[in-house]
């Protein structure tokens, strides 16, 4: 992990390890046990997993593409749990099977809807430093790390 990330940096990436961690497991015994009762929810469970884990390690790895790729993955993700959630409560046909994303992610206490709002915040945040206007005592820093880590 970068020395710079810290704080709530830290607790983002955390989380979406954590959040990596349970798609990937989820999916993969649904798709080995049962894949034919409900493809799409599963197929969508290990969408969810590989976007926690390429959001993780665009947080993790400095640099102005990994800023990129990390803004890019968690647009994905509010984007994808947005979606999921409300056709989940509009059409449970759909979703015969629950995915990480199914109801906001009500089966994970909201994690999945909550953490890309903070993922957006905190790149928000730190987006002076990730594009390299950060103030001149810090210019050294910046010439070694650009990116979202803290």
């Amino acid at each position: 992990m970068s020395s710079l990330a810290t704080g709530v940096g830290r607790v983002l990436i955390a989380v979406y390890g954590i959040l990596a961690l349970a798609a990937t497991g989820r999916s993969v015994v649904q798709i080995a046990e049962k894949f034919a009762f409900a493809p799409f929810s599963y197929t969508l469970s290990a969408v969810a997993a590989v976007v926690y884990i390429v959001a993780m390690v665009a947080l993790i790895v400095p640099g102005r593409s990994w800023y990129r790729v990390a803004c890019v993955t968690i647009v994905f993700e509010m984007t994808g749990v947005l979606v999921v959630g409300t056709l989940s409560l509009l059409d449970r046909q759909l979703f015969p099977d629950l995915t990480i994303w199914s109801y906001y992610g009500m089966g994970y206490a909201f994690a999945p809807l909550v953490l890309p709002i903070a993922g957006l915040w905190w790149l928000r945040k730190h987006h002076r430093i990730a594009v390299g206007g950060a103030a001149p005592e810090r210019a050294a820093l910046d010439d070694q790390h650009v990116g979202p880590a803290e």
